[in-house]
């Protein structure tokens, strides 16, 4: 397996990767995600693999198909007099090929982890972030074993 950043070549399976994920979250909060959807249109995700501030990285196989992806942002802490001034690197969406269970726990989502953990150090990043939603309890399980502590919580009310 190799981490890579993406290229105009693996739109067609990140698209079928972010039908994958856009499931899982409809599962879990069908009020706010539309089944059959995606996060990004083949446009945009072509726009966003040119952005160095937002990179996606590939995990592939020895015959370069993608195996997961990690979008990434980098972001810099607004001045505030309060806070220290820091940049972080945001993992966006991150996500590994699932099309039967024999491709979880390979370690591919890890690999991508640590490859965006390397690229965030590489970066002069003082740390990596990510959003998770309440409910993705394997997502959870899986930052908390790979050393993702929580650092905020976001709370609702639904009216």
């Amino acid at each position: 397996m190799q981490i890579r950043r993406a290229q105009f070549k693996d739109i067609t399976a990140i698209m079928k990767l972010l039908s994958q994920v856009l499931e899982i979250h409809a599962s879990i909060r069908p009020d706010i995600f539309i089944p059959g959807t995606t996060k990004y249109t083949v446009e945009e995700l072509t726009t966003i693999i040119n952005d160095d501030q937002k990179a996606v990285f590939v995990a592939v196989d020895e015959d370069d198909q993608v195996l997961g992806y990690a979008f990434t942002q980098l972001q810099e802490q607004p001045f505030s007099t309060n806070m220290v001034q820091f940049k972080s690197l945001f993992i966006d969406d991150l996500w590994v090929l699932w099309a039967d269970s024999t491709q979880r726990s390979q370690g591919v989502g890890r690999a991508l982890l640590d490859y965006v953990k390397a690229e965030a150090k590489r970066l002069g990043c003082y740390e990596v972030t990510l959003n998770v939603w309440e409910g993705n309890d394997s997502a959870i399980n899986f930052y908390k074993k790979n050393g993702l502590t929580v650092k905020e919580t976001n709370m609702e009310f639904i009216l």
